[in-house]
């Protein structure tokens, strides 16, 4: 196993996280304190007809996929909610990045095959696992709201943003790390009996 590598892979990853944690940060508090528009796009317009909106050819239906509303004087509630729309993914990167930096850690200094690094592993895959849908409905939940703060014909409920394939790669790390900590008190009763 090439150590070195290893070595410089968790320091680029930690590197990233602090990162993508100083940008959550300076994301929060620069639109805290901007006294600019909010924007959010909708589907709740899909497939509508632009009635004469668009010059195009005759037999041509011209439909809207999404709408981009804009408030120029939001209230403190939609600063919130358009914050709600951009942090949380802000979020579970950085910490989804540290746990793996982590886990780098525990691979280099203890080795890949180990308990804390299964251990490390699991608790990687539990917080992707986890984290992918709670930061999806958070973001999708405030778009959401917001959208219907400035359309009141629109309803606001829980939506879940975003792809949720990181699902299925927190669930392979769950199976891997609980694999390798079998493994590893495998070779634990193996090396007892020799």
């Amino acid at each position: 196993m090439n150590t070195r590598f290893t070595k410089i892979l968790a320091t680029l990853t930690f590197g990233l996280a602090m990162l993508w944690g100083l940008s959550f940060i300076g994301t929060a508090v620069s639109h805290l304190t901007d006294d600019g528009a909010v924007c959010v796009q909708t589907g709740y317009w899909t497939n509508a007809t632009l009635e004469g909106g668009l010059p195009v050819g005759e037999g041509v239906d011209a439909s809207s996929s999404e709408a981009r509303l804009c408030q120029n004087d939001p209230s403190t509630a939609q600063r919130a909610a358009d914050l709600g729309g951009r942090l949380p993914w802000m979020l579970f990167a950085s910490l989804a990045l540290l746990l793996f930096s982590r886990l780098l850690d525990a691979v280099v200094t203890e080795g890949p095959f180990t308990d804390k690094t299964a251990r490390r592993l699991t608790v990687l895959g539990w917080f992707v696992t986890a984290g992918t849908p709670l930061a999806g409905l958070a973001v999708g939940w405030s778009q959401s709201w917001l959208a219907a703060s400035m359309v009141p014909m629109e309803l606001s409920g829980p939506e879940i943003s975003e792809p949720q394939v990181l699902i299925l790669a927190g669930l392979a790390a769950v199976i891997m790390g609980k694999i390798m900590r079998q493994g590893v008190r495998m070779r634990e009763d193996l090396e007892g009996t020799i």
